[in-house]
């Protein structure tokens, strides 16, 4: 075997119909033969009936993937310091595995099981009074250093705006991480002081999807901690 292209496949539900999913992941052929590497590329262009997503393009790929009909997700990021703020709100967070199971319902429910096994994923849930918030953030390097935590899924944003200094609390005490990563498109609003930072290049191509309608489930930015 000289070069490989891995890919994760999902069927979701988006606006009550099934869909299916591509999310490219890993691409590497040896040296010697990375005149043929575009061959993997086509094969998975040649895909019938999938919605394919690029979660993380390499520099080079970037502009291949563009002139073959990719487009750019806005991945505009808030950077917030993870600070230990005061645990007067009323609200709580949950990362049992059993209380997540009692907490969530229906499609939030779901997800979590598809992913509770999921090696890059962590699991939390906000919950204040009736309401709750499921999280879903990984472990990530900026520069090499294992400092940051991105957040992939925020069930509901608006209570994450109200009370997600827990989150960020959360974070630095029980994972020693100082710095969460949230895009914009996920995060419209951090909680506390951050700054906007350019985020990494994200991409996909569908005849039919907006790019909110993509996020970054069931891919390998859930499935593959770095």
């Amino acid at each position: 075997m000289v070069g490989a292209y891995l890919a994760f496949y999902s069927e979701r539900g988006i606006d009550g119909r099934p869909e299916r999913f591509c999310n490219l992941a890993a691409w590497c052929v040896e040296e010697g033969y990375r005149s043929q590497g575009l061959r993997l590329l086509r094969a998975a262009l040649r895909q019938k009936g999938y919605h394919l997503t690029d979660f993380s393009p390499s520099g080079n790929v970037v502009p291949l993937n563009a002139r073959l009909g990719f487009t750019a997700l806005d991945t505009t990021t808030a950077l917030a310091p993870n600070l230990p703020w005061p645990a007067w709100s009323r609200a709580r967070v949950v990362t049992d595995p059993r209380e997540i199971e009692r907490v969530l319902t229906g499609r939030e429910l779901a997800i979590y099981r598809d992913h509770a096994r999921a090696a890059a994923a962590r699991h939390l849930v906000l919950v204040a009074g009736a309401r709750t918030c499921y999280v879903v953030v990984r472990r990530d390097r900026r520069k090499r250093l294992p400092l940051f935590a991105s957040v992939l899924h925020v069930s509901d944003p608006e209570l994450f705006a109200r009370h997600g200094r827990l989150v960020l609390r959360h974070l630095l005490l029980r994972h020693g991480v100082p710095f969460t990563l949230a895009e914009r498109r996920v995060v419209p609003r951090v909680p506390g002081p951050s700054v906007t930072v350019a985020g990494r290049p994200k991409m996909f191509r569908s005849p039919t999807l907006r790019a909110d309608q993509i996020d970054y489930l069931y891919s390998e930015l859930t499935c593959v901690a770095w």
